[in-house]
């Protein structure tokens, strides 16, 4: 994507405030945030690009970008930082892992742990 994502003078945060058809002309003025994808370095947005084709297969990713399987999954976690889903990985395993524990104590049956664990998906 080739939109500028910071101010050339300030390193502030930009803001679309026009927009116009490409057919008929139609200006609409206001404010408008960028997509969060615009603010994705190229490199980033091109690993995205073999991640997404690869269909998510990290091996995949690996043969495609020549890369070793650390070097794949550290750059997917810095991209999902960078979009702010990592906290989003966290506080899944954070849940299934409590799920674990309350299985381990006795708290609840193997087939309710299950149950519990498919509704996180």
């Amino acid at each position: 994507m080739n939109i500028p994502n910071k101010c050339p003078s300030c390193s502030g945060r930009v803001v679309v405030t026009e927009l116009c058809c490409s057919d008929c002309k139609t200006t609409i003025n206001g404010s408008f945030e960028l997509p969060q994808f615009a603010a994705l370095a190229p490199e980033e947005e091109s690993f995205l690009k073999v991640f997404l084709a690869s269909r998510g297969n990290i091996k995949e990713v690996e043969r495609q970008l020549n890369i070793s399987y650390p070097t794949v999954k550290n750059k997917l976690d810095a991209l999902l930082n960078r979009l702010g889903l990592g906290s989003l990985q966290a506080e899944a395993k954070k849940r299934r892992l409590e799920i674990v524990g309350r299985l381990e104590r006795g708290e609840i049956t193997a087939q309710d742990a299950i149950g519990l664990l498919k509704n996180l998906e």
